[in-house]
């Protein structure tokens, strides 16, 4: 595979600029498929102690990680899947709690073996660690994936050796580190413009301050894709609890921040609200400090899954979108949110 010629056609179809490091780590990403892929029953062989199983991107947030990996695993040819961090964790508690009784075989071997037989790779974009349940454990998933030849790719805003930076008992996450350092392949995309901020991408569904002109240009637009569709109160079902949403219009749907936000809800919920709607208004954003970085911490979960779900949004805030502040310990991730927030609510992802 001529990964450098498939990404020079990629670009000049999708009409992108080419930037002299994204063709830097093209290279470095055809290296990582010659040697762990393109390669001979006795190549194998000789090189499977030199050859890292993982590649793991880093950078800034816009700068076209996420572009890169997505056409980088489009183009290999073999079992894969690809699933946001937080996914694939709910998915593994969920295995964890339908086999807990199994006592015959080790949970976290049967977990790992049922996706060596599924998929030559996993790819996890936007990885990030946050949860001190998921901290403890990964160092043990990820070795035995590792040993179970399954490759790994992983995006994120943050160097390896940052990933759950000041959490707590950090120490015993730093088995985890280890092993990525030494499975990973690690490299670093800088770019020094956000694409996601560039003019094709104006985010003309961000609607602020917070005031009367505000409240008649998101009820006008609201009128406009809901005319001739009836409201229906919508109750989706999460491990038995019910969440419902009151302004539902055939897929489209009007939420508070506070409903989404300011209950005790996550992921799980998020991405069943991503499955059944297909355009999204939230209303009422506020300014993030740290009494309410909680809040903040659902409002980067919920964004993070309605983009990697492809979901646009309207949104009204409190403050423009670049001057929305963070509590201390998210401004990092809010990065990442801000810049997505951009694309979710530009003309790239239209609704009428």
């Amino acid at each position: 595979m001529n990964l450098n010629k498939l990404f020079l056609n990629y670009c000049k179809k999708n009409n992108l600029e080419v930037n002299p490091n994204q063709i830097i780590l093209i290279k470095q990403l055809n290296k990582f498929y010659k040697l762990n892929f393109n390669k001979s029953f006795f190549k194998k062989l000789l090189s499977q102690k030199k050859s890292k199983l993982g590649f793991y991107l880093h950078g800034d947030v816009g700068v076209g990680k996420t572009m890169i990996l997505n056409f980088f695993y489009d183009n290999l040819k073999f079992t894969k899947q690809r699933l946001h961090f937080n996914e694939f964790m709910i998915r593994f508690h969920e295995f964890i709690f339908k086999n807990k009784g199994n006592k015959k075989e080790n949970i976290i071997d049967k977990f790992v073996n049922k996706l060596k037989k599924n998929y030559e790779l996993i790819y996890f974009d936007e990885f990030q660690v946050t949860n001190i349940v998921d901290a403890m454990i990964l160092g043990n998933l990820f070795k035995k994936m590792f040993d179970k030849n399954i490759k790994v790719l992983f995006s994120s805003n943050i160097k390896i050796n940052d990933l759950y930076k000041d959490g707590l008992q950090r120490d015993q996450f730093l088995p985890f580190i280890k092993i990525i350092k030494n499975k990973c392949y690690q490299e670093k995309l800088t770019i020094e413009e956000d694409y996601r901020k560039s003019q094709n991408n104006k985010n003309e569904r961000f609607l602020y301050p917070l005031n009367e002109v505000t409240n008649f240009k998101v009820n006008k637009y609201f009128r406009q894709i809901t005319k001739n569709i009836s409201m229906k109160e919508r109750v989706l079902t999460i491990k038995g609890r019910k969440f419902i949403i009151k302004n539902y219009y055939d897929g489209i749907s009007r939420f508070d921040f506070k409903d989404l936000c300011a209950k005790n809800i996550g992921a799980e919920d998020y991405i069943k609200i991503a499955q059944t709607c297909n355009f999204i208004i939230i209303e009422n954003i506020p300014n993030f400090n740290n009494d309410n970085s909680n809040q903040q911490q659902r409002f980067i979960t919920l964004i993070d899954v309605l983009y990697e779900k492809s979901i646009p949004l309207m949104i009204t805030s409190q403050s423009k979108l670049d001057l929305l502040s963070s509590s201390m310990n998210l401004k990092q991730f809010f990065k990442r949110t801000i810049s997505r927030l951009y694309e979710l609510t530009s003309i790239k992802y239209n609704y009428l």
